[in-house]
């Protein structure tokens, strides 16, 4: 609603005249407690007057007809008609979607009272904001108080709208153009094992993949543990080959290739014309992509000299360079994004894969993320901040999601990739299915660069996002795949942020794959997508690595101990993704549906 005039008080000196006497600017008083703003005053006849009429703050505009010598009590003050906003209210008979914005203003009042609602969990929950009494019963009229149902806020709505005028803000829905998006393959390369097969098994068995540097540019760190990939990426490709990618970009296009082969495709599909080309398109997050490169590149400059500075260095070090190789390697030209967002990139890349397919731009897209930052300069960053896990029990206890004693995250690398699709695309073919890539919702906390939100506002709003793309009630939703990277205020933010969606007991399992893996930046939402994936695939949750002890201040029904069964009710699963600076992206994926 737009921004209202300062008014005056209309209540000064009050008298009565006849209609006849009324001008444009005149205040009527009715009922003695609305004002209504005279706009025109004309004759309908000889014996009556036809009066144009719109609440003092603002509101639609109607007319009444009154005899000529009729008394009418007037304000002392008079208005500027021009001055009075034309608002049309919106009627009761609309569709309402969670996320929606409702201000309700009680306009013909001697002072403006407005009054903001938004529609959460299928009700409409105040907004701190200036108090409007005739917007509920006085409970509800006060900030916090009971939220309205539906039927409330029709009640509402259908009240006097020259008086109380309603309007709906609703929420930006984006254009699905009718394309369903399924996930038909699954890659990854992670601490537990080369492959997706190995890496879910690690999470099922309950291992850690967190271990000692052993390298001679560690020995001087405050931290000297992480958790390496697996396997060595360069050892799986052509040396030629491998020489020309970044770390990073070799982890993706491994996994990719894993991921393009569990789709059902084969590696040259695409050059062989099976697959149109500019139907295929690749979305990869990263965080620093190649930057390790460029150290390395300095650090020969500095010893060796300017001769032997590889000339790969340059296309190496672009963020955009895993894109691009995995773009390369499987012949995708519908496009080679890269989405750069902390630690939410291989969720964020995986979301907009999913609305390139919706909106036509693409069948098949190659989504997730991939990362290689265990180096020194960043190790001894994060250790400075006293973000890292010192590891005093040992590497493998040493990342604790949700536990009592967590005490930081410990820095991993990997790629985790799907293979995105249209449903009509994939059942042409004959492509098995894991899940609904059902929606996505992304947000910002605009709060601190390395610190969550502290009441977890910046995550909700991504929840119901999320909920909201995938059409879906927080009721369905069976599993949460969380970000939980074993910080104190990190992991209390984000079970703030369930137990405010989701009750203050949350009735679905929690998982916390960085207990296992540690936080594989960039590349953990892409990770955490297959974990997801898998999940629902098998109807069984893998336990959280780390917590022996689960905070219950946290509120959450943590997984921990031994694999659990999903439960019988709801169809969807969340996988959340938060990083630095307040980045936020949560993906809804959805069981399959019978063909």
């Amino acid at each position: 609603m737009r921004q209202l005039p300062k008014m005056s008080n209309f209540d000064e000196n009050p008298h009565i005249c006849t209609c006849g006497e009324l001008v444009p600017g005149d205040v009527l008083v009715a009922d003695g407690a609305n004002r209504f703003a005279v706009l025109d005053a004309s004759p309908a006849d000889e014996e009556h007057v036809r009066l144009t009429l719109r609440a003092v703050h603002g509101g639609p505009d109607f007319h009444a007809v009154h005899p000529r010598t009729g008394p009418v009590e007037v304000a002392g003050e008079r208005v500027d008609p021009e001055s009075v906003p034309l608002i049309v209210p919106t009627g009761p008979g609309v569709d309402f979607h969670d996320g929606d914005h409702m201000s309700v203003l009680d306009a013909a009042r001697s002072r403006a009272a407005e009054r903001h609602f938004v529609r959460r969990d299928g009700a409409w929950h105040a907004e701190t904001g200036t108090d409007c009494p005739g917007a509920g019963t006085p409970e509800q009229d006060s900030d916090g108080g009971t939220p309205l149902t539906d039927d409330e806020m029709r009640a509402l709505m259908a009240r006097d709208p020259q008086a109380l005028v309603c309007r709906l803000d609703p929420v930006p829905r984006p254009p699905r153009g009718g394309r369903r998006v399924v996930v038909t393959g699954v890659g990854a390369i992670s601490p537990l094992g080369g492959d997706a097969a190995a890496t879910w098994q690690g999470l099922l068995d309950g291992r850690s993949g967190v271990r000692r540097l052993d390298g001679e540019e560690f020995a001087d760190l405050a931290v000297g543990i992480a958790a390496p990939s697996a396997v060595e990426p360069s050892e799986r490709l052509p040396r030629a080959r491998a020489r020309a990618m970044s770390r990073s970009a070799q982890f993706a296009v491994l996994a990719a290739r894993e991921a393009w082969a569990d789709a059902g495709f084969q590696q040259d599909e695409v050059t062989e014309g099976t697959l149109d080309a500019r139907r295929v398109g690749v979305s990869i997050g990263t965080i620093i992509g190649g930057a390790p490169v460029l150290v390395d590149a300095d650090r020969t400059l500095a010893d060796r000299g300017p001769r032997h500075v590889s000339p790969h260095t340059a296309p190496m070090i672009v963020p955009s360079g895993a894109a691009a190789q995995v773009a390369i390697d499987t012949g995708a030209r519908a496009e080679a994004r890269t989405v750069v967002s902390a630690c939410a990139s291989g969720t964020e890349a995986i979301g907009q894969a999913i609305d390139r397919i919706r909106d036509g731009h693409a069948d098949v897209v190659v989504a997730g993320g991939t990362e290689a930052v265990i180096i020194p300069a960043i190790m001894a960053s994060f250790a400075s901040m006293r973000a890292l896990s010192p590891g005093t029990d040992g590497p493998e206890k040493a990342s604790r999601p949700f536990d009592t004693a967590r005490d930081g995250f410990v820095v991993g690398e990997g790629a985790g990739l799907l293979i995105l699709e249209s449903e009509d695309h994939a059942r042409a073919r004959g492509a098995r299915i894991y899940c609904e890539a059902a929606g996505w919702g992304v947000s910002a906390d605009a709060f601190h660069m390395a610190a969550p939100r502290p009441d977890g506002g910046g995550v909700i709003d991504a929840l119901h996002k999320a909920l909201d793309d995938a059409g879906a009630k927080p009721d369905e939703v069976m599993h949460v795949n969380a970000h939980a990277t074993a910080t104190g205020s990190g992991d209390a933010a984000e079970a703030l942020a369930l137990r405010a969606v989701f009750g203050e007991r949350p009735a679905m399992p929690v998982t916390a794959p960085k207990g296992a893996m540690g936080h594989l930046q960039g590349a953990a939402g892409g990770v955490e997508a297959v974990a997801a994936v898998l999940t629902l695939y098998h109807g069984v949750v893998p336990p959280t690595v780390g917590c022996e002890e689960p905070d219950d201040s946290l509120g959450l029904d943590v997984v921990t101990g031994a694999p659990r069964p999903l439960p019988e009710s709801g169809d969807v699963a969340l996988s959340n993704s938060f990083g630095f600076g307040g980045h936020n992206a949560v993906l809804a994926l959805r069981r399959a549906r019978a063909a």
